[in-house]
C-alpha cells in the first residue's frame, strides 16, 4: 500500500492514478499492488504532487525547442573554433541579427540584402 498523503496531487493526477489502478485490477493485479503501481506511474510521469516555490511559469515547448536549436548552433560554431561574438560566427547568425549589425554600422541597402550579401558587407565594413 502506498504511503503518504495524496493532498498535494492535482485532480488530474488523482484521476490518472485511478484510471491506471483500474487498468491493473482488470488485469488481475491485487488492489494494493495496483494502487502502488498507479501512484508510482503518476510520480514517474509528473514528478509527484504539487511543489511549493518557483514562479509557476514554464516555457512553452516551442520556446524550449528554439533554445535547444540555438544552443546547438552555438556548439557547432564553438567546435569549429569560433567564439560566440566572433566575426566568423556570422554564418550562424540570423538575417535579422545581421541586419541589426549592419544598421549599427550604417551600411546602406541592408534591408534588401540577402544573408550572404549582408555577411560580405559586414566583412568589408570591419
Amino acid at each position: 500500500m502506498p504511503r503518504g498523503s495524496k493532498t498535494k496531487y492535482t485532480a488530474e493526477q488523482k484521476r490518472k492514478a485511478e484510471h491506471i489502478e483500474d487498468s491493473y485490477e482488470s488485469k488481475g493485479v491485487s488492489k494494493g499492488e495496483a494502487e502502488a503501481r498507479a501512484w508510482a506511474t503518476v510520480n514517474k510521469q509528473s514528478g509527484g504532487g504539487e511543489k511549493s516555490g518557483g514562479s509557476g511559469q514554464k516555457k512553452p515547448a516551442s520556446a524550449k525547442s528554439e533554445d535547444r536549436k540555438e544552443s546547438s548552433r552555438r556548439a557547432v560554431a564553438s567546435r569549429e573554433g569560433h567564439s560566440r561574438n566572433s566575426r566568423a560566427s556570422r554564418d550562424t547568425q540570423t538575417v535579422d541579427s545581421l541586419r541589426k549589425e549592419a544598421r549599427a554600422k550604417n551600411i546602406s541597402g541592408r534591408s534588401t540584402m540577402r544573408k550572404q550579401e549582408l555577411i560580405e558587407a559586414l566583412r568589408k565594413a570591419s
